[in-house]
């Protein structure tokens, strides 16, 4: 429930000046209104000259760290960024996590949480592992925390932290085409919050017991204002507006090749997809004998099929580069956890492609005699059909 803004920004200014203070960053912006900086992180450090308060703010192009004492130096300073129009705060202390977000009607939106021990690695050591989701976050209550699910979740957290920019401010879309049960979904929500973005995420699944059953659970965390979900197919769900970044995670076979072809037409800055079976050009591939001297590669069912699926993903990326993306194929996650362990990271340079970069998908895919359903996709999308 929104609560008045003064008692909330009162109650994060207690927790700042606490000396149980971890962390704590402010970003984003107020309806109508611009910080005189873009982000600012608060963490306590000690020098030489005792305890002191690190206050790093960043005007967009260049960074300033600055130490205050504690007490009234400390206070002073605090008060200035508590007065700055910031429209997100996330504030850790040793014993609780609070968020707020600024509404359009100008209240508080604040989740509250007890900070939990930090995690240990398996075997019993000592040292904690550094998750970028803390697995006692009341998230994992609700989606559950088994040892291999907070695993995938920190992986795949981990190949999104490493595809957006450090710097990255201002309003993020996220769309998650094909989600599922969408526990990623709400992993990448939750995640993006922490660093302080103002985040509106979309979650586009085709059955509509899926829609209602996310849509509760986003309830149950408070996340309705940010978080909701769609029923409808992956080519024709009706989003709006167009997304910045775009999740395809485990949609299986030629859904994959919708969500990029989406992906492009909607000009996304960042695509993560991880794809799951790969039928179409196993399928392709058994219908044509091989190109020489290449037959050995296909003759058995399971090399066929394991070729395909690495003939596909690399097709998919070199469309990608085709259409102005840096495209990358990645291992994000252990193939002990999942033999489905691969990722399509892309991010939109705009650049066109050289022509040898044209005449090598044409030589590939006129060698093996198949057609990736992406270049159908994204043909049946292009203004001239080509």
């Amino acid at each position: 429930m929104p609560e008045p803004l003064d008692a909330a920004l009162t109650e994060v200014r207690a927790l700042l000046l606490d000396p149980a203070l971890t962390r704590a960053v402010a970003a984003g912006r107020r309806r109508g209104h611009r910080p005189s900086v873009v982000r600012a992180e608060l963490r306590p450090v000690t020098l030489k000259s005792g305890p002191r308060l690190q206050i790093s703010t960043s005007d967009g192009a260049r960074p300033y760290t600055r130490n205050v004492a504690p007490g009234a130096e400390a206070g002073a300073a605090v008060d200035e960024l508590l007065a700055e129009p910031f429209g997100n705060w996330h504030v850790e202390t040793a014993g609780t996590t609070l968020q707020l977000r600024v509404t359009k009607s100008g209240e508080a939106q604040v989740h509250r949480a007890a900070a939990n021990r930090p995690a240990r690695e398996p075997g019993g050591h000592d040292r904690a592992k550094d998750w970028l989701l803390d697995p006692g976050d009341p998230l994992f209550a609700e989606i559950g925390g088994s040892a291999a699910k907070r695993r995938q979740v920190d992986a795949f957290l981990r190949a999104l932290a490493t595809t957006l920019p450090d710097d990255l401010t201002g309003p993020l879309r996220v769309v998650d085409l094909g989600c599922g049960n969408a526990y990623l979904t709400f992993a990448a929500y939750r995640y993006l919050a922490q660093r302080g973005l103002d985040v509106e995420l979309v979650g586009v699944d085709v059955r509509e017991d899926q829609r209602r059953r996310n849509t509760e659970l986003a309830e149950r965390l408070g996340w309705t204002h940010r978080v909701r979900f769609v029923a409808g197919t992956i080519a024709d769900a009706v989003v709006e507006p167009a997304p910045d970044l775009v999740l395809a995670l485990h949609a299986c076979d030629t859904a994959t090749d919708e969500a990029l072809a989406r992906a492009v037409r909607w000009d996304a800055r960042w695509v993560l997809a991880a794809p799951c079976c790969h039928h179409d050009v196993a399928a392709q591939l058994r219908s044509r004998p091989a190109p020489s001297p290449y037959e050995l590669l296909t003759r058995q069912g399971i090399l066929r099929e394991r070729f395909a699926d690495v003939l596909t993903d690399a097709l998919r990326a070199a469309l990608l580069r085709l259409h102005g993306y840096r495209a990358e194929v990645v291992e994000f996650v252990d193939s002990a956890h999942t033999p489905r362990n691969l990722l399509i990271r892309a991010r939109r340079t705009g650049g066109a492609p050289t022509a040898d970069q044209r005449a090598e998908y044409r030589e590939l895919i006129g060698q093996w005699g198949v057609t990736p359903r992406l270049e159908t996709l994204l043909a049946a999308g292009s203004p001239d059909g080509s």
